[in-house]
């Protein structure tokens, strides 16, 4: 086979800009058909460009750090036949930058993964599940890691960030500009008004501790934001308004429940991966949902997918010690977001046998921001006491 082939950038139905990130590989070298060729960083997410064709590559016409659009031309193939034989004679399927990333850090080899990818090709999933299973070799000890910028949310800052020195301008990455542009869109359109309310979680403690070794056994890591979400699925499905998009002539109310969940990146940004159709999961299903999409943000390999389409949000901000925060900008085009502050124990009036008693209960606050065109406070409050009666109330034993 003779012949030239285009490396495009794939088409996004959002329409969001991107750059380039990183060459694979450079002029002259020979690529294999679905070889990780270049990486784009898109306004969400990273995104891995595989090569259309055996062949070899001629020409680069986007540089790093260029911005490209949908259907444009990274770069150009010259086909033939010798990257086939290359494939034949290696045995094994090229590895992306990621994975080679992930088995530097961790101390191990190709030869220690189970490759699950095309061809039994290794993917950065499968790194981190080998990882996660405790038999990689001790990884070396990393530089410790500055204070973000941003309190986490769900995922810390990358390990060996250190902080710049002063003065020194720092560019934006494209998710960085992607928030920015989108919180200040979002205020400028939405009127924001918040919520607070408290929520006793001793009973969602003591389920936790009773049941955490035993949906560790089957993959799922218990976060009190597993909880968060299965109490929001529950609330959603009672006030639907809550579960919506505003638009000028109607409300539109979603069918599905599509939970997103506020993850920083240290100094990158913010990303919100999204639980697609949760009320279908059960605690286990959400515990285990979770935990792979905040693995796949942690590692970069979100795909688009799995950062469309949410109608509600959750910023579980009390994981970086934040008591409070409020107002907590919309995620546009939704109604409202929910706001987690820290758990601690607090002395509180509690009820005994009918009777008032002074206790020590597991207290923490929970606030909703809502978009005032679309909702009023009356129905902010019926959702939050929706809420936080599931989290009081939840069954220990089950």
């Amino acid at each position: 086979m003779s012949g030239f082939a285009d490396v495009l950038v794939p088409p996004n139905e959002e329409g969001t800009r991107a750059i380039v990130l990183r060459w694979c590989k450079e002029v002259g070298d020979t690529v294999l058909k679905d070889e990780p060729l270049v990486e784009l960083e898109t306004d969400k997410v990273t995104v891995e460009i595989p090569s259309p064709a055996d062949g070899t590559l001629i020409e680069v016409l986007k540089e790093v750090n260029a911005e490209v659009t949908p259907d444009e031309v990274l770069a150009r193939l010259s086909l033939g036949g010798q990257p086939t034989a290359a494939r034949e004679s290696s045995g094994a399927p090229p590895l992306s930058p990621a994975v080679r990333r992930l088995l530097r850090e961790h101390s191990l080899t190709p030869a220690d993964i189970n490759g699950t990818g095309r061809d039994g090709r290794i993917t950065a999933e499968d790194v981190t599940r080998h990882v996660a299973g405790g038999e990689a070799r001790a990884a070396p000890a990393a530089t410790p890691a500055s204070t973000p910028l941003t309190a986490p949310l769900t995922a810390p800052a990358a390990p060996g960030q250190v902080s710049p020195p002063i003065g020194t301008r720092i560019p934006h990455t494209a998710i960085r500009r992607r928030v920015a542009e989108h919180m200040a869109r979002s205020l400028i359109e939405a009127p924001h008004v918040t919520t607070l309310f408290e929520a006793d979680l001793t009973r969602v403690l003591a389920h936790r501790a009773r049941h955490a070794a035993d949906y560790a056994s089957r993959g799922a890591r218990l976060t009190l934001t597993a909880y968060f979400i299965r109490a929001c699925v529950d609330a959603l499905r009672l006030h639907r308004e809550v579960n919506a998009t505003f638009h000028a002539d109607a409300l539109e109310l979603h069918p599905d429940v599509n939970i997103g969940v506020g993850t920083a990146l240290g100094r990158t940004g913010l990303i919100v991966p999204v639980i697609h159709r949760a009320q279908g999961l059960n605690l286990l299903g959400v515990a285990q949902r979770l935990g792979a999409l905040v693995e796949a943000a942690r590692t970069g390999k979100l795909s688009p997918e799995e950062v469309r389409g949410g109608t509600f949000t959750i910023s579980n901000h009390g994981v970086g010690g934040s008591l409070l925060a409020a107002p907590i900008v919309i995620n546009q085009p939704q109604v409202a977001i929910l706001g987690v502050g820290k758990v601690e124990r607090r002395v509180c009036a509690v009820e005994v046998d009918g009777a008032e008693a002074i206790g020590v209960r597991a207290m923490c606050y929970l606030t909703l921001t809502i978009d005032h065109r679309a909702l009023d406070a009356f129905q902010a409050n019926a959702f939050l006491n929706s809420v936080v009666a599931t989290l009081e109330q939840w069954p220990i034993d089950e």
